[in-house]
């Protein structure tokens, strides 16, 4: 029996830094890393940039117009203490149970993360819209030791994404399979170590996929790296 697509993600929000919980990964983005699972934190990544990136410089030129005092390291925290906690209440997310449920929680988070990583890149004046902040992202997340591996892996995935336009890839496989396969690239990607706690939330009766310890302690982690990147030029 085929598993249960994963639940659309919630509606974009109007990027404020007062605004609501950001919303997960657009249903194209998902689409693209069920068909593509191997490289799901890839797809993340570029899309990220993309959607996330004029966000990212629209906010930090407003609030240099609005407190032109503030510091970059002000301004980087007060992005991390934004999606920090947003991160807390990332867990369960989509409200759903079993296998896509834990997939989209897990998404959620690595998007919230991005999505604070570029914030943070524009508080320090990186272009949060380069094709280097993609980047940028996967080397900080540590689905990539070095730069160059991450460039390699973008531009494989950059190409699968257009092969895929013409080619659907999940053809013949185990729907299941895939989902497990996106599911611990995704949560590799959001820096949760114990993967097994990730698919807690596939037992009917567990608890939610991430506590709300395990999701700031990551972001946190994350953007101590991400400060130690842009804070340093």
């Amino acid at each position: 029996m085929n598993e249960p697509a994963v639940p659309a993600p919630p509606p974009p929000s109007n990027a404020s830094d007062q605004g609501p919980e950001p919303a997960g990964p657009p249903g194209s983005l998902w689409a693209r890393m069920k068909a593509d699972p191997q490289y799901a934190p890839e797809h993340l990544a570029l899309e990220a940039v993309r959607r996330l990136g004029p966000e990212a410089q629209r906010w930090a030129d407003r609030a240099r117009q609005d407190e032109p005092d503030k510091t970059p390291d002000a301004l980087a925290q007060q992005a991390v203490r934004r999606f920090t906690n947003h991160a807390r209440l990332s867990g369960a997310v989509s409200g759903a149970t079993g296998l896509p449920g834990a997939v989209v929680d897990v998404g959620v988070l690595a998007w919230t993360q991005a999505r604070m990583v570029l914030h943070m890149a524009a508080a320090y004046g990186a272009d949060p819209t380069s094709s280097e902040r993609a980047t940028d992202l996967l080397v900080l997340q540590r689905v990539h030791k070095a730069a160059e591996a991450a460039r390699l892996a973008l531009g494989v995935a950059a190409g699968r994404e257009r092969a895929s336009r013409l080619f659907a890839t999940t053809a013949g496989r185990p729907l299941s399979g895939v989902m497990f396969r996106l599911g611990v690239k995704l949560a590799q990607m959001a820096g949760v170590r114990a993967a097994k706690r990730v698919f807690a939330k596939v037992i009917p009766g567990a608890a939610v996929v991430l506590g709300t310890w395990a999701n700031s302690a990551a972001t946190k982690d994350l953007a101590g790296r991400t400060t130690e990147l842009y804070g340093r030029s």
